[in-house]
């Protein structure tokens, strides 16, 4: 039974509250869990501490047991040290769509052009060859 610490959903409409918890990864979201081991308030300021409230060791002792956190819970435990997150790179992703479909279109241009300019060098190299096969025939 593969385990996850994920985040289930709980609250009202529009005013969500997350339960950290450890659960079968194959129950629903929000659904059956094995234990809970936190919380996480959105709608509360970044800088005060009931925004987040994790048990580090039942966290710990999971993950001893091969529980797999998900992404956002793996932010938090990075956040309080107890578990180092591989930083990912999506350097595309802060450039707007317009800018990002212009710079492909240049990248290809420029591309071509050394292409065309790669082929009219190897037809020119060929020529001489050519040339130079035909005068050392004679």
């Amino acid at each position: 039974m593969p385990v996850v610490i994920r985040m289930a959903r709980a609250g009202t409409k529009k005013r969500p509250v997350y339960h950290i918890v450890a659960a079968d990864s194959r129950a629903p979201r929000d659904g059956r869990f094995i234990e809970r081991l936190g919380f996480f308030n959105p709608l509360l300021p970044k800088e005060q501490t009931d925004r987040l409230k994790l048990d580090l060791d039942k966290v710990k002792s999971w993950i001893a047991k091969g529980a797999q956190p998900s992404d956002r819970v793996m932010r938090f435990l990075d956040a309080a040290g107890v578990a180092k997150r591989e930083k990912r790179n999506n350097p595309e992703k802060a450039i707007p769509r317009k800018e990002r479909k212009a710079a492909r279109e240049e990248k290809n241009k420029v591309a071509e052009a050394a292409k065309a300019e790669a082929k009219t060098k190897a037809d020119a190299q060929a020529r001489e060859r050519l040339i130079a096969a035909e005068a050392a025939k004679k």
